[in-house]
């Protein structure tokens, strides 16, 4: 029997309330595709992390010559689910060691990198970045 494939996107302002918009997106869609708690947990904390890196940096980077867009893109490959968030900004991220019990920030690759089971980034040809992880369903 063959794996189903589902993808789900959603484009969001870059601001603050984008996270929670993006964290409920995706336990949404993952429970319309039924994917199980613990599961939909993970995905959640990961969209959480990527999504605010994706509005502080791209705060920081862009004039404000109006709005600007993130995209949230889930896409469920049967025994996986890989979650992509896609940015106007050409910086790559950057993996920081060993951060400061105490800071405020910092900690947000290290969390996608402990949980997921690869994750990268690449440049479209549309431009800006995506920065993407893999996550196990099984």
């Amino acid at each position: 029997m063959p794996q189903e494939h589902f993808v789900s996107r959603l484009e969001l302002a870059a601001q603050e309330d984008a996270v929670r918009w993006a964290r409920r997106h995706t336990r949404d869609v993952l429970s319309l595709w039924r994917v199980t708690g613990d599961h939909t947990s993970t995905a959640a904390l990961v969209v959480s992390e990527l999504v605010t890196n994706a509005v502080q940096h791209v705060i920081k980077a862009m004039p404000a010559t109006g709005p600007v867009r993130l995209a949230l893109t889930l896409r469920h490959r049967g025994t996986h689910l890989i979650v992509e968030v896609a940015d106007p900004d050409v910086r790559p991220p950057l993996l920081q060691g060993a951060v400061e019990l105490s800071a405020e920030s910092g900690r947000g690759l290290l969390i996608v990198e402990s949980v997921s089971k690869e994750w990268g980034y690449y440049f479209p040809p549309t431009g800006g970045k995506v920065v993407w992880c893999s996550l196990a369903l099984d």
